[in-house]
Protein backbone atom coordinates (compact mmCIF):
# COMPACT_ATOMS: atom_id res chain seq x y z
CA UNK A 1 0.00 0.00 0.00
CA UNK A 2 1.42 3.44 -0.80
CA UNK A 3 2.37 5.75 2.04
CA UNK A 4 -0.32 8.30 1.38
CA UNK A 5 -3.08 6.90 -0.84
CA UNK A 6 -4.41 9.64 -3.07
CA UNK A 7 -8.02 8.60 -2.44
CA UNK A 8 -7.66 8.89 1.34
CA UNK A 9 -8.42 12.42 2.50
CA UNK A 10 -9.46 13.90 5.82
CA UNK A 11 -13.06 15.00 5.56
CA UNK A 12 -14.62 17.64 7.79
CA UNK A 13 -16.40 14.89 9.71
CA UNK A 14 -13.12 13.04 10.23
CA UNK A 15 -11.40 16.25 11.35
CA UNK A 16 -14.13 16.81 13.94
CA UNK A 17 -13.83 13.20 15.08
CA UNK A 18 -10.03 13.54 15.39
CA UNK A 19 -10.51 16.71 17.48
CA UNK A 20 -12.99 15.02 19.85
CA UNK A 21 -10.85 11.88 20.09
CA UNK A 22 -7.68 13.84 20.89
CA UNK A 23 -9.49 15.88 23.53
CA UNK A 24 -11.02 12.78 25.14
CA UNK A 25 -7.72 10.86 25.15
CA UNK A 26 -5.72 13.65 26.75
CA UNK A 27 -8.50 14.48 29.24
CA UNK A 28 -7.79 11.09 30.82
CA UNK A 29 -4.49 12.53 32.08
CA UNK A 30 -6.24 15.15 34.19
CA UNK A 31 -9.39 13.65 35.75
CA UNK A 32 -7.61 12.36 38.85
CA UNK A 33 -5.72 15.57 39.58
CA UNK A 34 -8.62 17.25 41.36
CA UNK A 35 -9.82 14.02 43.03
CA UNK A 36 -6.71 12.88 44.92
CA UNK A 37 -8.23 13.68 48.34
CA UNK A 38 -11.22 11.46 47.54
CA UNK A 39 -9.37 8.65 45.76
CA UNK A 40 -6.45 8.18 48.17
CA UNK A 41 -8.34 7.09 51.31
CA UNK A 42 -10.71 4.82 49.38
CA UNK A 43 -8.02 2.76 47.66
CA UNK A 44 -5.57 2.76 50.58
CA UNK A 45 -3.05 5.37 49.47
CA UNK A 46 -1.57 7.45 52.27
CA UNK A 47 -1.54 11.24 51.81
CA UNK A 48 2.26 11.12 51.56
CA UNK A 49 2.20 9.01 48.37
CA UNK A 50 -1.16 10.04 46.91
CA UNK A 51 0.74 12.32 44.55
CA UNK A 52 1.94 9.23 42.70
CA UNK A 53 -1.53 9.11 41.11
CA UNK A 54 -0.72 12.11 38.97
CA UNK A 55 2.97 11.29 38.64
CA UNK A 56 2.45 7.80 37.18
CA UNK A 57 -0.14 9.02 34.68
CA UNK A 58 2.19 11.75 33.48
CA UNK A 59 5.16 9.35 33.43
CA UNK A 60 3.17 6.94 31.27
CA UNK A 61 2.35 9.76 28.86
CA UNK A 62 5.99 10.83 28.64
CA UNK A 63 7.09 7.24 28.00
CA UNK A 64 4.45 6.84 25.31
CA UNK A 65 5.59 10.05 23.60
CA UNK A 66 9.16 8.80 23.43
CA UNK A 67 8.59 5.10 22.66
CA UNK A 68 5.18 4.71 20.98
CA UNK A 69 4.52 7.85 18.93
CA UNK A 70 7.49 7.19 16.59
CA UNK A 71 5.75 3.95 15.58
CA UNK A 72 3.49 6.13 13.43
CA UNK A 73 6.37 6.13 10.91
CA UNK A 74 6.60 2.33 11.02
CA UNK A 75 3.13 0.79 11.37
CA UNK A 76 -0.32 1.40 9.94
CA UNK A 77 -1.59 4.53 11.70
CA UNK A 78 -5.25 3.63 12.03
CA UNK A 79 -4.40 0.35 13.72
CA UNK A 80 -2.07 2.11 16.18
CA UNK A 81 -4.80 4.59 17.05
CA UNK A 82 -7.38 1.86 17.62
CA UNK A 83 -4.98 -0.08 19.86
CA UNK A 84 -4.32 3.05 21.93
CA UNK A 85 -8.05 3.77 22.19
CA UNK A 86 -8.81 0.20 23.25
CA UNK A 87 -6.07 0.45 25.85
CA UNK A 88 -7.64 3.64 27.18
CA UNK A 89 -10.99 1.85 27.59
CA UNK A 90 -9.32 -0.93 29.60
CA UNK A 91 -7.32 1.56 31.67
CA UNK A 92 -10.33 3.71 32.59
CA UNK A 93 -12.34 0.61 33.54
CA UNK A 94 -9.36 -0.56 35.62
CA UNK A 95 -9.30 2.73 37.51
CA UNK A 96 -13.04 2.73 38.07
CA UNK A 97 -13.07 -0.89 39.32
CA UNK A 98 -9.89 -0.75 41.40
CA UNK A 99 -10.10 -1.59 45.08
CA UNK A 100 -6.43 -1.22 45.96
CA UNK A 101 -3.45 0.99 45.14
CA UNK A 102 -1.58 -1.46 42.87
CA UNK A 103 -4.46 -1.92 40.44
CA UNK A 104 -5.27 1.77 40.47
CA UNK A 105 -1.69 2.93 39.85
CA UNK A 106 -1.08 0.35 37.11
CA UNK A 107 -4.27 1.45 35.34
CA UNK A 108 -3.26 5.10 35.77
CA UNK A 109 0.09 4.39 34.13
CA UNK A 110 -1.64 2.62 31.22
CA UNK A 111 -4.00 5.60 30.86
CA UNK A 112 -1.02 7.89 30.36
CA UNK A 113 0.60 5.60 27.79
CA UNK A 114 -2.62 5.25 25.78
CA UNK A 115 -3.31 9.00 25.81
CA UNK A 116 -0.45 9.34 23.32
CA UNK A 117 -2.83 8.01 20.68
CA UNK A 118 -3.69 11.69 20.22
CA UNK A 119 -0.13 12.28 19.02
CA UNK A 120 -0.51 9.51 16.44
CA UNK A 121 -3.70 11.08 15.08
CA UNK A 122 -2.18 14.53 14.63
CA UNK A 123 0.63 13.61 12.20
CA UNK A 124 -1.82 11.30 10.42
CA UNK A 125 -4.11 14.28 9.87
CA UNK A 126 -1.31 16.24 8.21
CA UNK A 127 -0.51 13.34 5.87
CA UNK A 128 -4.13 13.35 4.72
CA UNK A 129 -4.35 17.14 4.22
CA UNK A 130 -2.97 19.38 1.44
CA UNK A 131 -0.02 21.45 2.64
CA UNK A 132 -1.79 24.78 2.26
CA UNK A 133 -4.56 23.61 4.63
CA UNK A 134 -2.51 21.79 7.24
CA UNK A 135 -2.33 24.69 9.67
CA UNK A 136 -6.11 25.01 9.83
CA UNK A 137 -6.56 21.26 10.34
CA UNK A 138 -3.91 21.19 13.07
CA UNK A 139 -5.65 24.17 14.67
CA UNK A 140 -9.06 22.49 14.69
CA UNK A 141 -7.71 19.26 16.15
CA UNK A 142 -5.61 21.05 18.76
CA UNK A 143 -8.64 23.13 19.73
CA UNK A 144 -10.34 19.84 20.59
CA UNK A 145 -7.29 18.66 22.51
CA UNK A 146 -7.05 21.86 24.57
CA UNK A 147 -10.77 21.80 25.27
CA UNK A 148 -10.38 18.27 26.62
CA UNK A 149 -7.57 19.40 28.92
CA UNK A 150 -9.45 22.41 30.24
CA UNK A 151 -12.78 20.61 30.72
CA UNK A 152 -11.30 17.51 32.37
CA UNK A 153 -10.71 18.97 35.83
CA UNK A 154 -14.06 20.75 36.26
CA UNK A 155 -15.94 17.78 34.79
CA UNK A 156 -14.22 15.43 37.25
CA UNK A 157 -15.03 17.72 40.16
CA UNK A 158 -18.71 18.09 39.27
CA UNK A 159 -19.26 14.39 38.54
CA UNK A 160 -17.39 13.26 41.67
CA UNK A 161 -19.44 15.56 43.88
CA UNK A 162 -22.70 14.35 42.32
CA UNK A 163 -22.20 10.58 42.04
CA UNK A 164 -18.67 9.69 43.18
CA UNK A 165 -15.18 9.78 41.71
CA UNK A 166 -15.39 6.40 39.95
CA UNK A 167 -18.21 7.62 37.70
CA UNK A 168 -15.98 9.95 35.65
CA UNK A 169 -13.71 7.04 34.70
CA UNK A 170 -16.62 4.77 33.76
CA UNK A 171 -18.03 7.62 31.66
CA UNK A 172 -14.65 8.11 30.00
CA UNK A 173 -14.40 4.37 29.27
CA UNK A 174 -17.78 4.53 27.56
CA UNK A 175 -16.79 7.60 25.56
CA UNK A 176 -13.51 6.01 24.47
CA UNK A 177 -15.38 2.87 23.37
CA UNK A 178 -17.74 4.96 21.23
CA UNK A 179 -14.80 6.85 19.74
CA UNK A 180 -13.03 3.57 18.96
CA UNK A 181 -16.04 2.43 16.94
CA UNK A 182 -16.28 5.80 15.18
CA UNK A 183 -12.54 5.81 14.36
CA UNK A 184 -12.78 2.26 13.02
CA UNK A 185 -15.48 3.44 10.60
CA UNK A 186 -14.25 6.93 9.67
CA UNK A 187 -10.47 7.07 10.14
CA UNK A 188 -8.56 6.69 6.85
CA UNK A 189 -5.74 4.17 6.48
CA UNK A 190 -2.11 5.13 6.14
CA UNK A 191 0.72 2.62 5.98
CA UNK A 192 4.20 4.20 6.05
CA UNK A 193 6.92 2.98 3.72
CA UNK A 194 9.70 3.16 6.34
CA UNK A 195 12.12 0.25 6.10
CA UNK A 196 13.74 0.90 9.50
CA UNK A 197 13.36 -1.38 12.51
CA UNK A 198 12.02 -0.20 15.85
CA UNK A 199 15.45 0.52 17.35
CA UNK A 200 16.50 2.47 14.28
CA UNK A 201 13.24 4.44 14.38
CA UNK A 202 13.92 5.48 17.99
CA UNK A 203 17.51 6.42 17.16
CA UNK A 204 16.26 8.36 14.17
CA UNK A 205 14.06 10.44 16.49
CA UNK A 206 17.20 11.64 18.27
CA UNK A 207 18.83 12.26 14.89
CA UNK A 208 15.89 14.45 13.85
CA UNK A 209 16.40 16.59 16.95
CA UNK A 210 20.15 16.81 16.37
CA UNK A 211 19.96 17.71 12.71
CA UNK A 212 16.96 20.04 12.54
CA UNK A 213 17.53 23.47 14.03
CA UNK A 214 13.92 24.53 13.52
CA UNK A 215 12.76 21.49 15.52
CA UNK A 216 15.08 22.33 18.42
CA UNK A 217 13.98 25.96 18.48
CA UNK A 218 10.27 25.20 18.27
CA UNK A 219 10.63 22.56 20.99
CA UNK A 220 12.34 25.15 23.20
CA UNK A 221 9.69 27.81 22.59
CA UNK A 222 6.84 25.44 23.33
CA UNK A 223 8.57 23.93 26.36
CA UNK A 224 8.72 27.39 27.88
CA UNK A 225 5.12 28.13 26.93
CA UNK A 226 3.94 24.83 28.40
CA UNK A 227 5.92 25.50 31.59
CA UNK A 228 4.17 28.88 31.88
CA UNK A 229 0.81 27.23 31.23
CA UNK A 230 1.42 24.65 33.99
CA UNK A 231 2.70 27.34 36.33
CA UNK A 232 -0.48 29.36 35.86
CA UNK A 233 -2.90 26.47 36.34
CA UNK A 234 -1.01 25.26 39.41
CA UNK A 235 -0.96 28.65 41.14
CA UNK A 236 -4.30 30.06 39.90
CA UNK A 237 -6.52 27.65 41.88
CA UNK A 238 -4.56 28.53 45.03
CA UNK A 239 -5.14 32.22 44.33
CA UNK A 240 -8.84 31.64 43.83
CA UNK A 241 -9.13 29.63 47.06
CA UNK A 242 -7.04 31.90 49.29
CA UNK A 243 -7.50 35.38 47.82
CA UNK A 244 -10.92 35.22 46.17
CA UNK A 245 -12.40 32.80 48.76
CA UNK A 246 -13.71 30.50 46.03
CA UNK A 247 -15.14 27.07 46.74
CA UNK A 248 -13.79 24.07 44.85
CA UNK A 249 -16.82 24.15 42.54
CA UNK A 250 -16.23 27.83 41.82
CA UNK A 251 -12.60 27.05 41.01
CA UNK A 252 -13.85 24.39 38.60
CA UNK A 253 -16.13 26.93 36.93
CA UNK A 254 -13.24 29.39 36.61
CA UNK A 255 -11.22 26.70 34.85
CA UNK A 256 -13.84 26.72 32.13
CA UNK A 257 -12.68 30.24 31.28
CA UNK A 258 -9.36 28.79 30.18
CA UNK A 259 -11.15 26.72 27.56
CA UNK A 260 -11.78 30.01 25.77
CA UNK A 261 -8.16 29.87 24.69
CA UNK A 262 -9.08 26.97 22.43
CA UNK A 263 -10.71 29.42 20.04
CA UNK A 264 -7.23 30.75 19.20
CA UNK A 265 -6.18 27.41 17.73
CA UNK A 266 -8.07 27.63 14.40
CA UNK A 267 -6.90 31.25 14.05
CA UNK A 268 -3.29 30.16 14.58
CA UNK A 269 -3.68 27.48 11.91
CA UNK A 270 -5.15 29.96 9.45
CA UNK A 271 -2.31 32.44 10.09
CA UNK A 272 0.32 29.71 9.64
CA UNK A 273 -1.25 28.67 6.32
CA UNK A 274 -1.02 32.31 5.21
CA UNK A 275 2.75 32.37 5.81
CA UNK A 276 2.52 34.42 9.02
CA UNK A 277 4.13 31.90 11.36
CA UNK A 278 6.91 34.26 12.46
CA UNK A 279 4.53 37.06 13.37
CA UNK A 280 2.15 34.66 15.09
CA UNK A 281 5.03 33.30 17.18
CA UNK A 282 6.11 36.82 18.09
CA UNK A 283 2.58 37.73 19.15
CA UNK A 284 2.19 34.55 21.22
CA UNK A 285 5.36 35.15 23.21
CA UNK A 286 4.45 38.78 23.82
CA UNK A 287 0.89 37.91 24.85
CA UNK A 288 1.91 35.32 27.44
CA UNK A 289 4.30 37.75 29.11
CA UNK A 290 1.65 40.50 29.11
CA UNK A 291 -0.99 38.07 30.38
CA UNK A 292 1.05 37.21 33.46
CA UNK A 293 2.02 40.82 34.04
CA UNK A 294 -1.60 41.92 33.77
CA UNK A 295 -2.70 39.24 36.22
CA UNK A 296 -0.76 40.91 39.05
CA UNK A 297 -3.02 44.01 39.30
CA UNK A 298 -6.04 41.81 38.53
CA UNK A 299 -5.43 39.75 41.68
CA UNK A 300 -4.48 42.81 43.71
CA UNK A 301 -7.85 44.34 42.81
CA UNK A 302 -9.60 40.96 43.38
CA UNK A 303 -11.16 41.28 39.93
CA UNK A 304 -12.39 37.87 38.79
CA UNK A 305 -13.18 39.18 35.31
CA UNK A 306 -9.67 40.59 34.82
CA UNK A 307 -8.09 37.42 36.17
CA UNK A 308 -10.24 35.28 33.84
CA UNK A 309 -9.19 37.51 30.93
CA UNK A 310 -5.55 36.87 31.84
CA UNK A 311 -6.25 33.13 31.88
CA UNK A 312 -7.79 33.28 28.41
CA UNK A 313 -4.86 35.32 27.06
CA UNK A 314 -2.29 32.91 28.49
CA UNK A 315 -4.07 29.84 27.12
CA UNK A 316 -4.59 31.50 23.74
CA UNK A 317 -0.88 32.38 23.54
CA UNK A 318 0.09 28.77 24.24
CA UNK A 319 -2.20 27.62 21.45
CA UNK A 320 -0.91 30.21 18.97
CA UNK A 321 2.63 28.99 19.58
CA UNK A 322 1.72 25.28 19.58
CA UNK A 323 -0.21 25.22 16.32
CA UNK A 324 2.37 27.42 14.58
CA UNK A 325 5.19 25.21 15.82
CA UNK A 326 3.53 22.00 14.68
CA UNK A 327 2.78 23.46 11.26
CA UNK A 328 6.50 24.22 10.95
CA UNK A 329 7.87 20.91 12.24
CA UNK A 330 5.48 18.76 10.18
CA UNK A 331 6.82 20.50 7.07
CA UNK A 332 10.38 19.39 7.89
CA UNK A 333 9.93 15.78 6.74
CA UNK A 334 7.09 13.88 5.10
CA UNK A 335 8.42 10.43 5.96
CA UNK A 336 9.46 11.20 9.56
CA UNK A 337 6.53 13.26 10.87
CA UNK A 338 5.77 10.92 13.76
CA UNK A 339 9.42 10.92 14.84
CA UNK A 340 9.62 14.70 14.55
CA UNK A 341 6.42 15.02 16.57
CA UNK A 342 7.72 12.56 19.15
CA UNK A 343 10.91 14.56 19.68
CA UNK A 344 9.03 17.84 19.82
CA UNK A 345 6.34 16.64 22.22
CA UNK A 346 8.72 14.72 24.49
CA UNK A 347 10.97 17.76 24.97
CA UNK A 348 7.94 19.98 25.49
CA UNK A 349 6.37 17.63 28.01
CA UNK A 350 9.50 16.89 30.07
CA UNK A 351 10.65 20.50 30.36
CA UNK A 352 7.16 21.99 30.48
CA UNK A 353 6.14 19.74 33.37
CA UNK A 354 8.56 21.64 35.61
CA UNK A 355 6.13 24.56 35.46
CA UNK A 356 3.89 22.79 37.97
CA UNK A 357 6.75 22.57 40.47
CA UNK A 358 7.64 26.20 39.79
CA UNK A 359 4.04 27.25 40.34
CA UNK A 360 3.85 25.53 43.73
CA UNK A 361 7.27 26.77 44.86
CA UNK A 362 6.77 30.40 43.84
CA UNK A 363 3.28 30.61 45.35
CA UNK A 364 4.52 29.11 48.61
CA UNK A 365 7.46 31.53 48.73
CA UNK A 366 5.92 34.78 47.52
CA UNK A 367 2.25 34.29 46.73
CA UNK A 368 0.67 35.06 43.38
CA UNK A 369 2.93 38.05 42.73
CA UNK A 370 6.05 35.87 42.65
CA UNK A 371 4.28 33.24 40.51
CA UNK A 372 3.19 35.91 38.03
CA UNK A 373 6.67 37.43 37.93
CA UNK A 374 8.08 33.96 37.15
CA UNK A 375 5.52 33.52 34.36
CA UNK A 376 6.31 36.95 32.94
CA UNK A 377 10.03 36.14 33.03
CA UNK A 378 9.50 32.85 31.17
CA UNK A 379 7.63 34.67 28.42
CA UNK A 380 10.15 37.52 28.25
CA UNK A 381 13.23 35.26 28.13
CA UNK A 382 11.66 33.10 25.43
CA UNK A 383 10.76 36.21 23.43
CA UNK A 384 14.37 37.43 23.64
CA UNK A 385 15.69 34.04 22.48
CA UNK A 386 13.19 34.10 19.61
CA UNK A 387 14.25 37.57 18.47
CA UNK A 388 17.96 36.83 18.76
CA UNK A 389 18.25 33.29 17.42
CA UNK A 390 15.23 32.34 15.32
CA UNK A 391 16.77 33.75 12.11
CA UNK A 392 14.04 32.52 9.79
CA UNK A 393 13.39 29.14 11.45
CA UNK A 394 9.78 30.18 12.08
CA UNK A 395 9.07 31.53 8.61
CA UNK A 396 6.79 29.38 6.44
Amino acid sequence: MPADPPHEHLTRAATLLFAVACGAMVANLYYAQTLIDSIGPEIGLSPQIAGTITMLTQFGYGLGLALLVPLGDLFENKRLTLIATAGAVIACLGIGLSRGPITFLAASFLTGVCATGAQVLLPLATHLTPEDQQGRVIGRIMAGLLTGIMLARPAASFVAEAIGWRAIFFASAGLMALLMVALAIVCPHRRPEAKLGYGAILLSTLTQIRDRRALRLRAFYQSMMFAAFNLFWTAAPLVLLHTFDFTQNEVALFALAGAGGAFAAPLAGWLADKGLAWWTSLAALAIIALGFAGAIPAVAATSVIAFAAAAILIDAAVQLSQITGQKIIFALSNEARSRVNSGYMTIMFVIGATGSLLGSATFESGGWTLSAIAGTAIGAVTLIVFLLFDRGASRT
